[in-house]
């Protein structure tokens, strides 16, 4: 396993996280709890010592069945990160997400996490989409923040999906230490965004670098997914054109992985591990294997020729 400094936080992380939010079942097909500890255990057991997760994920049932799985860990080597602020008032099956930044959602939101994760403090606690509903003013959610890093029941104060305009109006009342953004082969619109948070020594976070699943090599010919799936609702990977290019792509990584004798997951680990960008790379893992595959990916890297072949290939996209 690698590790690097995370950001100016003064932790040591695993360049890839556990990513959960295929594990709380809901918009992915639904998911089994053993299969999901085991998948949980697999990437612990190999290093990794940082897991990322939020509420929504399973509206609940993957912060529950991470707290459950950490049984017999030793948390204090273990970094938690988990969200706030994306909310379903008229219950899951409503399908109506409310983004609320309030100092009440927030203490309502952290009370449930603690008890689900079963922990009485967060390594990280960030806001998961800008409050763009209730409205609340920076001063209420980041001031909130800011008293409950006072009190020592969250570390660091991180956002997700944020603009370098939100998070210098957050500063005004605390110190954000984390971005987190959508990055892939497949998706870097965001680049300029995490270039400006590392040169303000902000960790960065890079969800999706596996695209859904897409960059796996799994699906060679469009998938059928139910229509609240959230591969068909969040991503554009699995509709022509973005398909047919990701297939493109496919080819590239391909002879890189036969070279290597890996998979072509491990490929794409590894471009977004090795990535200057990129503090720490979130993998989702739905069982043992998935987990053991996840961690195996660090144990080599692409070289600079590999990288450079890689990304010859994204701009032919």
């Amino acid at each position: 396993m690698r590790y690097a400094p995370f950001g100016r936080t003064g932790m040591n992380l695993s360049k890839v996280a556990i990513g959960t939010w295929g594990i709380g079942g809901a918009g992915w097909g639904g998911q089994d709890e053993e299969d999901s500890a085991a998948a949980i255990h697999a990437m612990l057991d190999a290093g990794v010592n940082f897991i990322d997760t939020a509420p929504i994920y399973g509206y609940g049932v993957a912060e529950e069945v991470i707290g459950r799985a950490l049984a017999g860990y030793d948390r204090s080597k273990l970094a938690i990160a988990t969200k706030f602020g994306v909310t379903w008032p008229q219950g899951p099956e409503s399908g109506v997400l409310v983004q609320n930044g309030s100092k009440d959602n927030i203490m309502r939101e952290l009370d449930l996490s603690l008890k689900s994760l079963q922990t009485d403090y967060l390594d990280i606690y960030m806001q998961h989409w800008p409050d763009v509903d209730t409205k609340a003013p920076a001063s209420e959610t980041f001031g909130t923040l800011q008293s409950l890093k006072e009190q020592g029941v969250i570390r660091h104060v991180g956002v997700s999906n944020s603009t370098p305009e939100l998070i210098a109006a957050a500063n005004e009342y605390t110190d954000v230490e984390v971005l987190q953004v959508q990055h892939s082969m497949l998706e870097r619109s965001n680049e300029e965004l995490m270039a400006w948070a590392q040169d303000q020594d902000i960790a960065v976070m890079a969800w999706a670098p596996l695209a859904a699943g897409m960059l796996t090599g799994k699906y060679r010919s469009i998938p059928t997914f139910g229509a609240d799936d959230w591969r068909v609702l969040f991503y554009p990977f699995f509709v022509e054109p973005a398909f047919s290019k990701a297939q493109q792509l496919l080819k590239t990584l391909d002879e890189i992985a036969a070279a290597h004798a890996a998979p072509v997951s491990a490929v794409a680990i590894n471009w977004s591990a090795q990535s200057p960008l990129v503090s720490a790379a979130l993998l989702g893992v739905r069982n043992a294997a998935q987990g053991q595959e996840n961690a195996a990916a660090l144990d080599w890297e692409l070289s600079a020729e590999e990288l450079s072949v890689i990304d010859s290939a994204i701009a032919e996209l």
